[in-house]
């Protein structure tokens, strides 16, 4: 089953599209990863499926229904979205971030209740935030922050979630550690995730599926070991490389050749 499918989905900013024409299935309880050069139109297209951005033409469907039709309530109860950078106000601690992201099950009847408070005490141990519940966000590294707004969207306790670029200025480390955080909560609980990526080997490693995008349209989707090949990193990123398998994993790894490179490679 596709959680998240778009028909004729034409998205655009002050009247140019970004997005044209796109018809999109995601498959439900898998790593979706979304790859192209910058200004392809990948953050657009997330923040189309999470109803921020309405479209110029086309359709959204979450769980087969018009996602422009339901209550902002039932689609964050459904879906969490991460966006690129997130804000938060200063001085707020990792805690009443987390606990935010229960905002979709309060209302005038139904106040802060016990599962809020084992909901967040739960992501807040899942993310490896529990220790810095009390801190102020401001006074974080940028993957504790990272782990803060991801621990946010768990409290949410949707089964879709939407990340735009979560290793952004992060070292090497971190964005290790925001992957496998990713992957043990889609292989443990089933969630689905959908994630903007720049570096394509750690979306061929973590991803079960590859979206490649080019100006605003599919370039080619499908399998890490079908996607990835030297014609699409050429084609997409005009990028001379070499596709060799990953020697830890083995999933596909894309070595770029520099001009030089390329060229010895020519001659021998």
């Amino acid at each position: 089953m596709n959680r998240l499918e778009t028909k004729h989905l034409t998205l655009s900013y002050d009247g140019t599209p970004i997005i044209k024409d796109l018809y999109l299935a995601l498959p439900s309880q898998q790593i979706t990863a979304l790859v192209g050069p910058n200004g392809c139109g990948k953050s657009t297209l997330l923040r189309g499926l999470a109803r921020l951005l309405k479209p110029r033409r086309g359709t959204v469907y979450l769980d087969g229904a018009e996602i422009s039709k339901l209550s902002t309530k039932a689609v964050a109860k459904r879906l969490g979205i991460l966006p690129q950078s997130p804000i938060a106000p200063e001085g707020l601690t990792v805690r009443d971030l987390v606990a935010q992201g229960r905002y979709p099950y309060q209302n005038w009847l139904q106040q802060w209740s016990k599962q809020d408070e084992e909901m967040v005490a739960w992501a807040l141990d899942l993310s490896g935030m529990t220790e810095f519940a009390d801190r102020a966000l401001d006074h974080l590294s940028g993957g504790q922050r990272q782990r803060a707004w991801i621990a946010m969207a768990l409290a949410q306790d949707t089964e879709i979630l939407l990340l735009d670029e979560p290793t952004t200025f992060l070292d090497l480390a971190h964005q290790i550690d925001i992957l496998e955080l990713l992957l043990q909560l889609n292989q443990t609980q089933d969630r689905t995730i959908i994630m903007v990526l720049h570096d394509l080997n750690q979306a061929a490693r973590y991803a079960d599926n590859m979206v490649v995008i080019q100006q605003g349209e599919i370039y080619d989707q499908g399998r890490p070991k079908q996607v990835m090949t030297e014609a699409m990193v050429s084609n997409v990123f005009g990028v001379n490389s070499r596709i060799v398998p990953d020697p830890v994993v083995g999933t596909p790894m894309c070595v770029p050749l520099s001009r030089r490179t390329a060229g010895k490679e020519l001659r021998d």
